[in-house]
């Protein structure tokens, strides 16, 4: 297996407090790793010290599987990055701020700059001033500066972050054909979990500095089952019909209006008609998919619970 990023044990401390602990992790080459965990979680710090940023206090970190070292300069021409907000010259415009970045890396192909900003959706104003840029539009910047030298690794902090639904999906398709055409690995944190589902082959959760998940979308798939959502305000009525009429075991309540009722054997139509024989009002019922946002809260409950 070809191997883009390996970190082992990875720790950071700042001022005598440990903000990651132990994080091993691996992100294979040619896929897009969706990293997630609540804020403060570690994420950005983690990107940091794969990018030379920051200085681990222990633990090791491979890229391409070279150790890197403070003294590894030359690995960064192969990666690109958005760590946190990006920062631009303000009065210049796109195509001077993506000419700099170009000159700044050794870069000398004029093409590519125009190639870019086609690519973020920035062509028809690669002359305005960055000053005059919405968030959205500085992030599409950002992510284009990120990918002008056509690198083998993009590590990209919260890429989405300021973009409307259609810039969402327009950066989302990118994104893949950049694995798909290119073999470009990604590494992107989001706490946009439906963009994340959609696009990672693999997710790694972090919590309180520690990987406490790393699992292939394809496996989350398949472990999430099919289950049944109902919403009534008769909440307590509902449990006796699910529980004493229908022998139902396997359901949850999620909040005071929510059942979810997960008997693979059950079928939608029987429990809705036992409700409403038992005069349960029925808000809406239907079946539904377990989702990552549901994996991922699940998760971090079920750590926070071990603690």
């Amino acid at each position: 297996m070809d191997i883009a990023i390996k970190t082992t044990n990875l720790t950071k401390s700042f001022q005598g407090k440990e903000i990651v602990s132990n994080v091993s992790m691996t992100v294979k080459k040619g896929e897009i790793y969706g990293f997630l965990g609540p804020n403060g979680a570690g994420k950005t710090t983690i990107m940091k010290m794969l990018l030379n940023l920051v200085k681990p206090t222990a633990g090791i970190v491979q890229i391409f599987d070279e150790e890197l070292t403070p003294t590894s300069f030359k690995m960064l021409n192969r990666i690109g990055s958005i760590i946190e907000y990006p920062i631009f010259y303000d009065k210049l415009s796109a195509f001077d701020n993506l000419q700099i970045h170009c000159e700044y890396m050794g870069y000398y192909n004029k093409q590519a700059i125009h190639d870019a900003l086609r690519l973020v959706g920035l062509k028809n104003i690669r002359d305005n001033s960055v000053r005059d840029f919405s968030l959205g539009m500085k992030q599409r910047l950002g992510i284009a500066r990120a990918i002008i030298t056509k690198p083998e690794l993009l590590i990209l902090d919260e890429p989405i972050n300021g973009l409307d639904p259609a810039g969402i999906k327009e950066i989302r398709n990118l994104f893949r054909m950049l694995t798909k055409e290119y073999g470009i690995t990604l590494l992107i944190s989001s706490h946009i979990l439906a963009e994340i589902e959609q696009l990672a082959d693999t997710i790694g959760v972090i919590k309180d500095g520690k990987l406490i998940k790393e699992v292939s979308m394809d496996i989350i798939r398949e472990e999430n089952t099919e289950y049944i959502e109902l919403v009534t305000p008769n909440q307590r009525k509902a449990t006796v019909v699910i529980e004493d009429l229908l022998h139902i075991s396997n359901y949850k309540i999620v909040d005071d209006r929510i059942i979810r009722i997960y008997d693979e054997n059950i079928i939608q139509s029987t429990v809705s008609k036992e409700l409403i024989l038992n005069d349960v009002e029925i808000e809406s019922i239907n079946k539904r998919t377990k989702t990552l946002e549901e994996y991922f809260l699940n998760l971090v409950e079920e750590t926070s619970s071990t603690n």
